[in-house]
């Protein structure tokens, strides 16, 4: 185990793994099976899969898939897209993942979290947020998948699936996702002052440095990062690639 979680966060959509930038303009990046193959060689230390079309098209997650990647891991899976009950919360449990992320229906029901943490425990029910910098500087939340603007205020609503029970909360700003242009350490900050639940940061990962910025001047519990595993090079080549073990504890010594 990393003293520090690096996650790699692969978004599905449909039968395939994509990438895109500030939630838009996804591209293939691979199959799902054979990308999980390949992070079980480079010893990831855990994986994050978000389904980004489900909650907009209005489908369940898709499980028959799901099962096979979670057969094939080697390390521990959270999941999260298209979650709309609580025997969807169970299965996931029982086909093999540790976690669930939670988002658009968090808004529709917050005690969704309370349940589901009765089913599991905090420490597995995860919630995600998703923020963007309006015209007057201050930061909006958006659910599904980044189309729609929710009237709360992003450290009230981390203080409030605090209280719900959720045991983590992944942080990400839609403006910097899939730039890796590093990220945004002052909001991050912000958050983790707010609430005593790790904080996984996420959106706008580049390099290693950009890990060890987020950890010591954020705070944050754990990076997570999605063009920083599979894109190489200027031109955005599909490489999967997955730093040793020696070097990400070195950055938080």
């Amino acid at each position: 185990m990393l003293s520090v979680r690096v996650i790699p966060s692969l978004l599905l959509k449909g039968q395939g793994f994509v990438k895109g930038k500030k939630f838009r303009d996804h591209k293939y990046i691979g199959d799902p099976i054979n990308s999980i193959r390949i992070f079980n060689e480079k010893q990831a230390d855990e994986i994050l899969i978000l389904d980004i079309s489900c909650t907009l098209n209005g489908t369940a997650p898709n499980f028959e898939l799901l099962s096979e990647l979670s057969s094939q891991a080697f390390m521990p899976l959270s999941y999260g897209g298209g979650i709309t009950s609580l025997e969807q919360v169970e299965k996931l449990f029982k086909i093999g993942f540790e976690k669930v992320v939670l988002n658009s229906i968090v808004f529709q029901n917050p005690n969704f979290i309370s349940e589901a943490v009765s089913i599991a425990g905090s420490s597995s029910v995860v919630v995600s947020m998703d923020v963007k910098k309006n015209f007057f500087g201050k930061y909006d939340i958006f659910s599904h998948s980044g189309s729609k603007k929710q009237a709360i205020d992003p450290l009230e609503f981390a203080k409030k699936v605090e209280q719900l029970g959720a045991g983590e909360l992944i942080v990400c700003n839609i403006d910097r996702e899939g730039t890796r242009f590093g990220y945004d350490v002052t909001f991050l900050h912000k958050i983790v002052t707010q609430v005593s639940v790790p904080v996984i940061a996420s959106g706008g990962a580049g390099s290693l440095n950009d890990f060890q910025i987020a950890v010591k001047n954020a705070r944050v519990a754990a990076v997570s990062a999605g063009a920083f595993f599979v894109f190489h090079g200027k031109h955005d080549a599909v490489l999967i690639q997955y730093p040793e073990y020696k070097s990400i504890n070195k950055l938080f010594l």
